[in-house]
């Protein structure tokens, strides 16, 4: 990817997000970061000098055009990387409708939101969308249900999208990362009952890695599936 190029990210305030924003911001690309609310807007652009921000709740996805048209939205996007995520567990018979919104809406609906706004900018750039899935997007277990019927929707999402845009020279990627040390991680364990021991699992800079290489990689090519699992 040419140098300077500019990536808009969800989720770059910890974990995975927080890796790749980190690396990017290191090589000197644009990088223009999500943000829930203002107070987090200016966490974010102190956390990454030069950084823009763009400002809206994932978790209401319905107003999520109504702020946009009020902020200044990129010019230019060359990568649209959704890497924001919630997770809640629970049986299906304890599991209210609200929980069920709430991770539909923040990890499928607002993605597909996000995407229709920038489709225009990746369209001319020939840009990126990479989606940060789950393990979970391809085999749902025991109490994950909503949470992984959201990330099966995002494959769902992902592959509509890609078949697409293909012709507009629009690359997009899912990354199905397996449990990966980072604070949803160790929400996840409390959840479970879990004890969370970080060195288990993968490192978010190694899930980094893999994103990068995905949107490195020459024009010729495309990694549309990247499955990255724990390997110790």
């Amino acid at each position: 990817m040419a140098p300077m190029a500019t990536h808009v990210i969800t989720g770059a305030g910890s974990g995975i997000g927080a890796a790749v924003a980190r690396r990017l911001h290191a090589r000197g690309d644009e990088l223009v970061l999500h943000a829930r609310d203002a107070g987090r807007a200016k966490e974010l652009a102190a956390q990454f000098p030069g950084a823009r921000t763009l400002v809206g709740d994932l978790a209401d996805p319905d107003r999520l055009s109504w702020a946009f048209s009020h902020q200044t939205m990129p010019e230019r996007v060359d990568s649209l990387l959704h890497i924001a995520g919630v997770v809640d567990l629970g049986p299906v018979g304890d599991l209210t409708p609200k929980t069920w919104h709430h991770q539909l809406n923040v990890n499928l609906i607002a993605p597909a939101e996000l995407t229709r706004h920038l489709l225009p900018q990746l369209r001319v750039s020939q840009g990126h969308v990479v989606f940060v899935n789950s393990g979970a997007g391809l085999a749902a277990h025991a109490e994950w249900s909503a949470y992984a019927a959201s990330k099966h929707g995002l494959k769902a999402l992902a592959d509509s999208l890609r078949h697409e845009e293909h012709a507009n020279g629009v690359r997009v990627t899912s990354v199905y990362p397996g449990r990966t040390a980072s604070p949803m991680q160790a929400k996840v364990h409390q959840q479970e009952g879990k004890e969370y021991d970080a060195s288990k699992w993968i490192d978010p800079e190694s899930v980094a890695t893999a994103i990068l290489t995905a949107i490195d990689l020459p024009r010729d090519a495309e990694i549309n599936d990247l499955t990255v699992r724990p390997g110790r």
